[in-house]
C-alpha cells in the first residue's frame, strides 16, 4: 500500500511555507517510522516566476533535510508546482527544468486567463451562457479553445525541459466529463477533483 500526501503551502515568502513544509515531513517521517511507504508531493502555487520556484524548492527541502537528520529516517518526496498563472504558461519550458511535477490549477488559470472574478461570477456568466457569449460556464466545463490552448502549450513546453514531468489537474475541472476527455488528449497524467466528482471523474476517464 501506498500512502500518498498531496499538499498544497501558502505562496507568501517565507515564514509559513517553512511551518507548512515541516509539518509534512514531520506527518511524512511518522509514518515511515511506523513501516509505512509515504511519498509526500509538494505543490507550491502560483508561481510565475522561476527563482520564485527555486527559492521556495530549496527551502521546502532545507527543512527536509533538518526533519529527516531530526527523526533518523528517510523520506521520499517530490516538489512541484500549480501551474495557474498564464505566465507559467508561457515559461513552462524553464519552470519544467527545476520542478518534478506540474498540477493545472484550472480554477484559478481560467479566472486569470479569462480576467473573471469567481466570486460574483454567477452574476453575469448565465447573461453570457443565455444569449450565446459564451457556450458555457468556463469554471464548470473548461474553455479548451483558449484556456485549453495554454494548457496543451504548458504540457508540450514543460515535457521540453523536463521528459519525465508528471503532469496533472487539480480542481473542479477533474470532476466534468467533457474536460476529463480534453486533459486525457492533453496528455495529461492524472485529473483529481472533490469526492462528490469521483465517480463521474472514473467513468469520463475510462
Amino acid at each position: 500500500r501506498v500512502d500518498v500526501v498531496i499538499v498544497r503551502p501558502v505562496r507568501s515568502l517565507w515564514r509559513l511555507p517553512h511551518s507548512q513544509a515541516r509539518a509534512i515531513y514531520e506527518a511524512a517521517a511518522t509514518l515511515v517510522l511506523e513501516g509505512r511507504k509515504v511519498l509526500p508531493e509538494v505543490m507550491i502555487p502560483l508561481v510565475g516566476i522561476s527563482e520564485e520556484y527555486v527559492r521556495l524548492a530549496e527551502l521546502v527541502r532545507r527543512v527536509g533535510q533538518q526533519v529527516m537528520m531530526e527523526r533518523r529516517c528517510k523520506v521520499e518526496a517530490k516538489v512541484g508546482t500549480m501551474i495557474e498563472i498564464p505566465r507559467a504558461c508561457l515559461l513552462a519550458e524553464d519552470i519544467g527544468r527545476i520542478a518534478e511535477f506540474f498540477s493545472f490549477g484550472t480554477n484559478d488559470l481560467t479566472q486569470l486567463g479569462f480576467g473573471f472574478s469567481r466570486d460574483d461570477a454567477g452574476v453575469y456568466l448565465p447573461f453570457y451562457v443565455e444569449r450565446g457569449i459564451l457556450p458555457h460556464d468556463p469554471f464548470q466545463s473548461l474553455d479548451a479553445e483558449g484556456i485549453g490552448r495554454l494548457i496543451r502549450m504548458a504540457v508540450v513546453e514543460g515535457r521540453k525541459g523536463n521528459p519525465a514531468l508528471k503532469v496533472g489537474v487539480c480542481g473542479e475541472h477533474g470532476g466534468d466529463p467533457h474536460s476529463v476527455e480534453f486533459f486525457h488528449g492533453a496528455g495529461l497524467d492524472y485529473v483529481s477533483c472533490s469526492p462528490y466528482r469521483v465517480p463521474v471523474a472514473r467513468l469520463a476517464a475510462a
